[in-house]
Formats: C-alpha cells, structure tokens, sequence
C-alpha cells in the first residue's frame, strides 16, 4: 500500500489522520512488500509508527492501573449476581479517552531532572493513541474473571471448609502468571508471524482509530466521545428500573401469567427456570451476563448461536424431558442443583468423611447423583463439541493450519509490522522462562505444603502442566487463525477425575492450573499482538501485562472476600431471600462440577458404573457432525449457504446454560440480529461510527449504577417488597411432573 502524506501517526498532533472507513476499498490493492498478507489486517491496521511517541508515562500508569483496579473489582462484584455481567476492556478503552486528555490539559508540564538520565515529565504532551493502547492492555487484565476465585468460593461458601486468605492468595497468583508464562513461551509463533493475525484484535484497532481521529460533530449529530456519554448517562439512569424498582423486567415470561397453575405452561414459557418461550428481558445485565455484548458478535456467529439454540431447547431437552429419559420428570426440566434418585437434593456433607474424601459407604447409603434434564444434555453437548471441533478444523481448515503453523515456524520474510517492530528492545526470552519456573516452583510447594486444604498432590501440577504446554500452541494457531478455540475443561476434569477420584478441591485446582491456564496464556498472546498491531514497545508491554495481572489477581481476591463477608448466606439459595440477587450461578455449575468429576468421580456417572455412560455417544456423534457437512458441501459446491454451517459454534451454543438461563440467549439472539443483521446491513454508517462505543457505553452505565445501588441500598437492607419484585412469576416451573414426587410448593400429581 502506498502511503501518502497525511497518512503517519505524526508525532506533533499526536492524532491518527487517515480515515478508518474507507470510501473507496475496492479499488485497494496492498502491496506485499509494505503491508500485511493478510488482507484484513492490510485494511485495519496502520502501518507507519512514531517511535517517539511517549508510551510508559505518568498518564499511562495512572489510569492503567485505575482502569484494572476498577475492572477487576466491577467484574468480580458482579459475578456472584444472578445476571453476572463482565465489563469488557472495550468499556475502559473508550471511558479512558476524555480522561487522558483532561490529564493532558490541566497537569503540569514542567520537566523534572532536565538533562539527566531520570528527566521525566507527569505531562509529556497531548494525550497519544500508545499510551491508550497500554491503557487498555492494563484494563484487559482486570477485564476477565480470575477463574481461580472459583476454588475459593467454592471451598468457603459451598463445603464450608477452612481456606485461609494466604493461600488462595497464592493459588490466584500462581494461576494467573502461569498462564503469562505459556503465553511468553509460544510469543514467537504466535505473535510474530504475519500468518497468526488474531481477528477479533482488528476490532480493538479499529475502535482505537476511531477515537483518535480528528472528528467534526456533523450538523445535527454528536461526535462518537459525545455519543458515549449520552448513551453511558441513559443506561446508568435506566438500570435504576430492572437493578432495583422493578427486577421483573429482566425476564418477562407473559406466559406463566396466563396460565398461573400449569406446571406445563410455566415450563414452557419461564425465561429464568424453564424453556422461555415467548419471554425476553429489559434489562442489559440479563442480555450480555454469559454471551459477552451482542452488539460486538457478526451476524453469521449469531445465527449459528441461535440454530443450536432452538434445536438444544426446543427439541432436543422436551423429547428427553417428555419421553422420561434418565427419570427426567422426577426433578425440574431446568437447574443446575444434585439430586437423589426420589427428587430430593442430594446431601453432599454426607458423603464426605473427615479428611474431605468421599465416604464410600455413606454414598451407597445415599445413592447415585442425578441431574437434571437439562444439566445431564449440557454434559454431552460438551462430549460432542470437543469432538466436533476437532474434525471441523481437521476438515475445514486442517490445510490451511498446517500451511500456517509451517509459516509461522520458517517464516523468513517478515512483514511490515514485525518489521517496525524491531525498533523496539526485545523482552529476552529468559525473563519469561525466569517467571514460568519460578512460577511452577511456588505452584509446587504450595500444593504440597498446604495439601490439606488443596489436595493436588506435586505430580497433578507437572501433569496440568504439561497438559497446559502441549495444548497452548495447537489452540493458539487455531484462535489465531479460525476465531475458535476448543474447549478443553471436560478432557481436564475427565483425566484428573480418573487418576485421582474421591478429591473435589484437586479436581478444580488441576482444572484452573491445566486448562484455564493455557485459555488464560491465549488471551495474553491475543493482547501481545494487539501490542504489535498498534507498535508497542515489547519491554512497556511486558511491565503492563506483569504488573496488570498482579494488580488483579489481587483486586479480585480482595473483592471476593469482601464480599463473602458481608453478605449474608452469600450463594445460598435456601437461606437467601426471595428476588435475592446474590445466588451464584456460575459458582453452583462449578461446585456441581467438583461434586461429579472430583467427589464421586467420572466412572460413577460418566463411566461403567454409572447410569449416564451413554452419554458417551455423544463423543461419536460430535465427530460424524461435521463430516456429514463436509460432505454435503463437497456434493452441493453451488449451495453457499452450507459453507455457513458450523457445526462446534451450534453445539458450542448453549454451553452456558446453566448457568445462563433461556431468556439471556433469546434477548441476546434478538438484539444480535437487530445490530448484526438490520443495522450492519441496512444503517451501516450508524454502525460503523456507533455500533462498539454503544456497547461499551451500555456496559459502563449499567455497571456504576448496579454498585451505587449495592452501597447506598443494598448494604443498608433497603429493599421493596411488591409484585414487581418477582424477577420471574412462574413458581411452578420448577415443579417435577413424575406422580408420586412430593416438592414443598408444587402440586400433588
């Protein structure tokens, strides 16, 4: 691509110049001599630098580390909500920009140390896209949930055992930096090559050219900073409705209110316990709680989502509830809870002894573990997805991963960005090694000396290890390239449940140093290259990432813990109060997880003593799937439409239920094909300048609102007792339809 003059990020206005929405792209040609091969990345990401731009500033530090301290402790107050939103780094990448320039405008700029080596400044300048982007790379730290807060609550809240605050301090910490340390590993193969190019960095790129472009508010329009905040005011008003005076509009289900004494109906039309036909929700919490923001989701992705949505409820679950399979009608068609074989919540305190291990004769005494119709199908849609993807990429894109990985291992030639890039002092790769041993060291002695508390013996962490080391690279090309990455959790809990059945805490803890520490090492490889995109200094990147990880880690310990104290019978349903939104949904799939793989173990549900082993099949069918497509498209080439199908994003889809419940994907499926569809396809300049920063906005604005509630009502018990306060208004929902079965507030059959 040829660049004309005006096109540089130029140091004395510090703005980007070039428009990001070409008028003209098709008449764009890259030239593979000054752009990326990759036709996207050549369309997105700019490819001239400004070496001089100041980077790691006081501006840099101060709002980075406000932004992770505050993402960190948004995303983990929400988590044990019922709609357990996640304010993604895209809320702090947009809030950050007045800020930075209010910092600009009003700090002083006096030079301290002038002509020494220390010379510094608090205020080097205008505002720059770099210290933005280093901003951002701080905020994505905080913007995930530290998974290992999981083992915490799961030990404190739902077995009631002693965790003290040190340890889960250092699991937390060990967690969250192994997983930094995969990722500075697998850097070179998966950053450096322009053939690993991280598509959905392109649209944090482009999100950062919008708001450094020079930008005239349009005759009556208002710039993208003054849509935000018009938008961020709206959303953090209206949550005062669903979030505290009338929670009933986060799951309208009209039909339990036209037929108040059918189980059938309320079953049929509950959006919270049931399959939420014809319910939806005003409310943005219960929109974006588990799917992420729908606005940020392309349309194809959103009607594979709502296919595999439609088949799973309203197909697959009522022929299995109906037809009684697995003694469906004894428990509710929809919970996450653990039942005993007459429909009674199985006691798990009773099945566990003394040293927390599962006492084998209280088990036979208690009986085999049931689930729910809709808990027990989950399981083996995650059989038939891990299955699934693997066959989809060998068939679809085993070719093109191949050429790829061998790109990415001799590539030779090196692209612009890498090219510019070299400017720049590389991180050696011995602090990397330097953290991950060190790393696994202190994971090591931890488990051991605290093995009491934790369980996982010294040859469960090599073993997450080296399941976390072998899968980082295969996973990495296949986000890096594809957008998809498989889900391994089942395969974790599946291995360690098996060599070490009888110990719930082990089972989680390998779960989070095995898997969720690789997941966590690719969302750090997915930043690393967003870094290069916007040319980041590696070693300014580096202190981000360390320091960001850290600084969250602990911010969301603190939170939790905060939490766990001061609110009452925090996740416990039977003791919480009605509408309570403190029930913990992910927490109970987790517990419940521990329970099944860790407790009482695969082989006594999932394997020959089990009554559920023939979920299994699930692994077979998974993997015909996408043959069956492959096929049809190889038979029709002329269908197009085939070529759409994506067999792991359909069976992917409603992974989350449980905890996510029917009325989160049908309102996320509507506002999805309202933004992906109608407004991309017929508004597309509204959706090219609007579409992200409403996102994020909406974000924002709810979540300040949802913590001013918490601190100025919820802490002080002011609530409202009334009919709006029903979030849902189907009680029978939950009721079991076997006759015989006895539940306190359902009907006798």
């Amino acid at each position: 691509m040829e660049v004309e003059e005006g096109d540089e990020i130029t140091a004395d206005t510090h703005h980007i110049t070039t428009p990001l929405f070409q008028k003209d792209q098709t008449s764009y040609v890259p030239d593979e001599d000054e752009n990326s091969p990759i036709e996207q990345v050549a369309l997105t990401v700019p490819v001239t630098d400004d070496p001089n731009l100041p980077t790691v500033t006081f501006r840099t530090w101060t709002l980075g580390t406000l932004a992770c301290i505050l993402l960190s402790f948004l995303n983990q107050f929400f988590w044990y909500r019922r709609e357990p939103l996640t304010i993604t780094a895209i809320s702090a990448q947009i809030a950050v920009v007045p800020l930075g320039h209010l910092m600009a405008s009003t700090i002083t700029n006096k030079v301290f140390f002038k002509g020494t080596k220390w010379e510094f400044s608090f205020n080097p300048g205008p505002f720059n896209v770099k210290e933005h982007v280093l901003i951002t790379i701080f905020s994505n730290s905080g913007a995930g949930n530290v998974y290992a807060i999981h083992i915490v609550s799961v030990i404190k809240l739902f077995y009631r055992k002693e965790l003290s605050f040190l340890v889960a301090l250092l699991v937390v910490i060990t967690t969250q930096v192994l997983g930094f340390g995969w990722a500075g590993v697998f850097r070179r193969y998966l950053v450096e090559p322009a053939a690993m190019w991280w598509p959905e960095n392109l649209v944090q790129v482009s999100l950062f050219r919008a708001l450094h472009e020079r930008e005239e508010r349009r005759k009556g329009g208002l710039t993208r900073n003054q849509f935000f905040l018009v938008a961020f005011i709206c959303s953090f008003a209206y949550y005062v409705f669903p979030g505290y005076l009338f929670p009933k509009l986060s799951s309208i289900s009209w039909i339990c209110w036209v037929f108040p004494s059918s189980i059938l109906a309320q079953q049929l039309g509950s959006g919270l316990r049931g399959l939420g036909v014809g319910s939806f929700g005003f409310d943005w919490a219960s929109v974006s709680s588990y799917l992420g923001s729908p606005l940020a989701s392309p349309w194809f992705a959103t009607a594979n989502l709502a296919v595999g949505f439609a088949l799973f409820m309203y197909v697959v679950t009522p022929i299995a509830y109906w037809l009684n399979v697995y003694k469906a009608k004894t428990f509710p068609i929809s919970s996450d809870g653990l039942f005993t074989s007459a429909g009674e919540k199985y006691n798990i305190s009773a099945i566990i002894d003394q040293n927390f291990h599962i006492d084998m004769d209280a088990y036979e005494r208690e009986g085999p573990l049931y689930l729910s119709t809709l808990f027990a199908m989950i399981y083996g849609l995650n059989f038939a997805c891990l299955a699934a993807t693997v066959v989809h990429v060998f068939l679809f894109h085993g070719r093109d991963i191949w050429q790829l990985s061998k790109s990415a291992f001799q590539e030779k030639k090196m692209d612009v960005h890498t090219k510019l890039m070299r400017k720049y002092k590389r991180v050696p790769e011995w602090w990397f090694l330097c953290i991950l041993v060190l790393n696994i060291v202190a994971t090591i002695c931890t488990c051991e000396y605290y093995i009491d508390q934790l369980q996982l013996p010294w040859w469960g962490v090599f073993l997450a290890c080296g399941l976390a080391l072998f899968f980082t690279l295969p996973v990495g090309v296949i986000k890096a390239t594809t957008n998809q990455t498989p889900g391994l959790n089942v395969i974790t809990e599946y291995i360690i449940g098996y060599l070490y059945p009888g110990f719930p805490v082990a089972n989680i803890c390998f779960k989070v140093y095995g898997y969720i520490s690789m997941k966590q090492g690719i969302s750090f490889l997915q930043d690393f290259k967003l870094g290069h995109y916007m040319k980041i200094p590696p070693r300014a990147m580096f202190m981000a990432q360390v320091v960001g990880t850290i600084i969250a880690a602990v911010v969301h310990l603190v939170t939790a813990w905060w939490l766990m104290d001061t609110i009452p019978n925090l996740c416990d349903r039977a003791l919480l109060p009605a509408g309570s939104p403190w029930t913990c949904p992910g927490d109970h799939v987790f517990y419940d997880a521990s329970v099944i793989w860790g407790l009482i173990g695969p082989r006594r549900i999932f394997g020959d003593l089990g009554h559920y082993s023939a979920m299994n099949w699930s692994f077979l069918a998974g993997a015909i799937a996408p043959l069956l497509v492959w096929i049809a498209q190889k038979a029709f080439p002329n269908e197009h439409w085939i070529r759409f199908i994506s067999i792991p994003v359909i069976l992917a889809s409603t992974l989350e239920m449980l905890p996510a419940t029917s009325v989160n994907y049908i309102t996320w499926i509507l506002i999805g094909f309202a933004s992906g569809f109608v407004a991309y396809r017929y508004y597309r300049d509204w959706w090219s300048r609007h579409n992200y920063i409403l996102s994020g906005a909406l974000d924002s604005g709810l979540a300040f609102m949802a913590v001013l509630l918490y601190l100025c009502l919820g802490m002080q018990h002011v609530s409202l007792d009334w009919w709006g306060n029903d979030s849902d208004g189907c009680p029978l929902a939950s009721c079991p339809t076997a006759p015989g079965v006895v539940v306190k507030g359902c009907p006798a059959l």
